[in-house]
């Protein structure tokens, strides 16, 4: 996501034109703050032939914002969480949270 704006961004597309009938994915996000780039990664695969009920979400922290945009907007898709904290600060990351997981992971700091 841009860290400006909170806007998601795609920057990476690998996934194939067409899902089989039959296919199950599994989408992983170490964190679900605000659920935006969640929202536009499970866009993309139900607009490519994913059925909701076969997609799976895996994160380690998860925030209720993020939550109840996804059991709002995608019904039968199933969410994963080791651990849910309940806030998120004024830059959209989750409080207390891990910080950055992509600096943590890649060292980008």
């Amino acid at each position: 996501r841009d860290e400006e704006s909170l806007e998601e961004s795609l920057y990476l597309n690998k996934l194939p034109e067409k899902f089989e009938d039959d296919a199950m994915i599994v989408v992983s996000d170490p964190m679900l703050a605000t659920g935006g780039t969640m929202v536009a990664c499970l866009e993309e695969l139900l607009k490519r032939g994913a059925k909701a009920t076969n997609i799976r979400v895996l994160c380690i922290v998860a925030c209720p914002v993020a939550l109840s945009k996804l059991s709002t907007g995608f019904p039968g898709i199933r969410v994963y969480s080791a651990m849910i904290d309940a806030e998120l600060n004024d830059k959209g990351y989750i409080v207390p949270g891990l910080g950055d997981a992509g600096d943590r992971a890649y060292d980008s700091e």
